[in-house]
């Protein structure tokens, strides 16, 4: 071989498994740490294997990780500092090692992502701390059977609702109250909630009245908590999807660490 082109081929050679390198030194960009509970009623079930399969399909490309675990005790400080955020589709924290990790976990910066019934609690429940962090009081009741809603978007300058439409019918499911309700916290931004359009509400059991926040998010952590979550019909709306996509990369992006998606290129810079 030429002596002069050996070293060119070599430089470029380096400069390649430099730059690829780099490229793949930026991933995973975070880690996700999904709870599902194998023994809930099979409704919440059929939703956790479709919320599963919705978010692994969200990693193609091997922008993040996304661990599954169906072991409560997972929570566990150890075991949570590894991971940016932490994902509950039909569960909560139980003992109280498990609860003081996560209330530590969240109290120093982690993320959380919560739906349906991650955030259920009534009297039985007995953590205070667990009303603060969702910003509500307990659960109040519920229409029956599932049904689809009219959505209303509550705050449209947070970039969770951002590019949604004002209203959409979300999918069926059955969707909690609480009370008192998080629209008189102030530390809550409350993003979706249901309109009273839908009034009455429900066929065996009827909602009537009173406000219906299904979306928000406690300023005081980084979180969103999601009422959507009974059944296999969640992820079957394109807006909904949309929404949820939308609150998951909120979450990730508010890391104290920076914003892992990078700041948004203006507009006048994209090229056409």
């Amino acid at each position: 071989m030429n002596k002069k082109i050996f070293p060119r081929i070599l430089f470029f050679a380096f400069a390649f498994l430099a730059i690829t390198f780099s490229a793949n030194a930026q991933y995973p960009r975070f880690k996700v740490l999904c709870f599902n509970n194998n023994e809930v009623e099979p409704a919440h079930r059929e939703f956790e294997a479709d919320a599963i399969r919705f978010f692994k399909d969200l990693t193609v490309g091997n922008g993040f990780v996304f661990d599954v675990t169906n072991d409560i005790s997972d929570c566990n400080e150890e075991k949570l500092k590894n991971y940016d955020l932490v994902m509950m589709l039909s569960d909560q924290p139980h003992s109280p090692a498990e609860r003081e990790a996560f209330k530590k976990y969240m109290e120093n910066g982690g993320g959380y992502i919560g739906f349906h019934a991650a955030g259920y609690n009534d009297q039985s429940t007995k953590w205070p701390w667990w009303n603060e962090f969702l910003g509500c009081g307990t659960y109040y009741r519920n229409q029956w059977p599932p049904m689809p809603a009219k959505a209303i978007i509550t705050d449209k300058n947070h970039p969770i609702t951002k590019g949604l439409p004002d209203t959409f019918i979300a999918p069926a499911n059955e969707w909690y109250q609480w009370n008192p309700s998080p629209c008189v916290n102030k530390d809550v931004k409350v993003l979706v909630s249901l309109s009273p359009d839908n009034y009455p509400f429900g066929l065996k059991d009827q909602v009537r009245d009173g406000e219906y926040p299904v979306v928000w998010t406690n300023t005081k952590y980084r979180m969103v908590y999601l009422n959507m979550g009974h059944g296999n019909r969640i992820f079957s709306d394109a807006t909904q999807n949309y929404l949820i996509i939308n609150a998951f990369r909120w979450v990730v992006a508010s890391n104290k660490k920076g914003n892992v998606f990078g700041d948004p290129v203006p507009l006048k810079k994209i090229k056409k």
